[in-house]
């Protein structure tokens, strides 16, 4: 199992779900810089308000509230909890013949529903349950766990589940009022070969009443047709070790978009030694497509001085500034995608050392698909589906005009693809790691910077011209699992751990004295 602390935390961008242009001036000034330890518990994953620059921890056993300068001010405990994982549904719903024992909660994903002013913090007890907590104070508004749509996975592995929270005002113009309840979740999740409990993927209602039989209910489902992909048991029959893994989630204009790793099929079936391969794909979706008919993905990955790397650690989703835009013929508004790759498809659970950064640009990603869409449309070609469809269906000659905002048909779906869309390298690591990463635009510039499993902290540059040399290194305790940055305040955050505690280190806002840090 990968270690939790290498790409746990992926970077999450402080919206999380946002998908407006950030503020271009400061809502509050810069806070000054100070540090949160804990040394009884792990720290898992991160998130921060994207309007009071408070910050939310995921941790075992515990959720924390900090200020914008990393001061604790509340904590809720969310275990150990009496459990086995073999227990379905929960022995707090029915009785189980399976010995239960002090478990610990290992929070896997932690977001903000802003329509329901609340915090959504899902574990990895009683099948994958989540709690609802106020962003006040942590109040613990409802935990549902009754029926089977409560229950989002019993995997146990911390960096296996990413989620989007998208609100009825998400992307439109001007100021709305919030209603609350009027959320989406859309989540993907490793499922641990229980299909027949769990889909993969999946777009859940967020209702008002944090206890009610439809929070967490699929937003549509009929007798055929559902907002939820599920792995088909005859995948699993053929490869048990079959899982997705969701990397990184995202919103950007009218789509939703997943990062994942899972094993490649094709590459596995044809090794003789019988060695697991993997391959990065993206996932794409439109926001309001309730039946999935748009799912479309894609597999994902870069080359560098004739090198394959193709196992996805992190990324993360940045608008560029204006010079990194003009260099690559893009408006302002258009988002770009920075991806930790390491190399090869082997050893998922403990992946090479030898990383690179490479660059991608949302709209070179929507070419292709609309471009595989239009082709398949065309009756070119195949569904290329494998894992899903478990055989090889035609695409059907269907004329159709096919726009950036075609959302699929009945037909033609789901749709996936042989072609492998390549990013720019930026930087390569060969030693230490990389496993984190995130931007920030200063200025014109675009500004990235990457964590490592040994411990370093880099900035490695502004992308321009695209390329990136190293600027400063500095050293955390080992090993550093992520950071996150607090837009528009541009003042970060740094997870490190030691064998005794966990970490958040800040790093100073610009106007400040950078003479100690990046």
């Amino acid at each position: 199992m990968k270690s939790i602390w290498l790409t746990a935390l992926r970077v999450l961008l402080f919206f999380g779900t946002n998908i407006l242009a950030f503020p271009t001036t400061p809502t509050v000034p810069p806070v000054e810089a100070g540090n949160f330890r804990v040394k009884d518990t792990s720290l898992t994953h991160l998130t921060v308000h994207r309007k009071t620059g408070e910050v939310f921890v995921g941790a075992v056993n515990r959720i924390y509230k900090l200020s914008a300068n990393l001061t604790e001010l509340r904590s809720h405990m969310t275990g150990p909890v009496d459990d086995n994982a073999k227990c379905y549904p929960p022995p707090s719903v029915r009785a189980c013949a399976h010995k239960q024992e002090p478990t610990d909660n290992i929070n896997k994903l932690l977001l903000v529903d802003y329509s329901g002013n609340r915090l959504l913090a899902c574990g990895s007890i009683w099948q994958g349950v989540c709690q609802f907590l106020r962003l006040e104070d942590l109040f613990k508004l409802g935990e549902p766990h009754h029926r089977k749509e409560h229950y989002l996975s019993g995997a146990r592995e911390a960096d296996g589940m990413a989620g989007v929270v998208l609100g009825d005002d998400d992307g439109l113009p001007g100021e709305k009022k919030k209603k609350k309840g009027g959320s989406r979740l859309f989540i993907g999740a490793a499922i641990d070969g229980k299909s027949e409990y769990f889909p993969t993927l999946s777009s859940r209602k967020l209702v008002a009443d944090e206890e009610s039989d439809n929070m967490f209910g699929l937003v549509y489902q009929d007798g055929f047709v559902s907002s939820q992909i599920k792995i088909p048991s005859d995948t699993l029959s053929l490869y048990p070790a079959f899982d997705i893994y969701y990397v990184y989630g995202f919103a950007s204009r009218t789509y939703i978009y997943f990062l994942t790793l899972q094993l490649d099929t094709q590459l596995t079936q044809m090794d003789a030694t019988g060695e697991k391969f993997f391959t990065s794909k993206i996932v794409r979706m439109c926001s309001n497509d309730t039946e999935f008919y748009s799912y479309v993905e894609f597999p994902l990955g870069c080359t560098k001085d004739g090198v394959e790397y193709r196992l996805v650690q992190a990324a993360y989703k940045h608008r560029p500034g204006r010079r990194l835009a003009q260099a690559l013929g893009l408006s302002e508004d258009e988002d770009v995608l920075f991806v930790v790759f390491s190399q090869g498809q082997k050893n998922r659970a403990n992946p090479p050392r030898e990383t690179v950064l490479c660059l991608f640009t949302l709209h070179q990603i929507n070419l292709a698909m609309r471009e595989r869409i239009r082709s398949c449309y065309r009756g070119e070609g195949k569904l290329s589906l494998p894992w899903l469809l478990n055989k090889e269906l035609p695409c059907i000659n269907t004329p159709k005009q096919i726009g950036d905002d075609f959302c699929g048909l009945v037909l033609n779906q789901p749709l996936g693809s042989l072609r492998v869309i390549e990013g720019t390298p930026l930087f390569d690591d060969r030693t230490d790691g990389m496993a984190a990463v995130a931007a920030y635009t200063y200025g014109e510039h675009s500004v990235v910077f990457v964590g490592t499993r040994s411990g370093h902290l880099k900035k490695v540059g502004s992308v321009l011209p695209l390329s990136l040399s190293l600027s400063v290194s500095l050293s955390f305790l080992p090993s550093l699992s992520a950071f996150n940055f607090r837009p528009p305040r541009s003042s970060g955050l740094c997870l490190s751990k030691t064998s005794r505690r966990d970490s958040f280190l800040p790093h100073a806002a610009p106007g400040k004295n950078h003479s100690n840090c990046l």
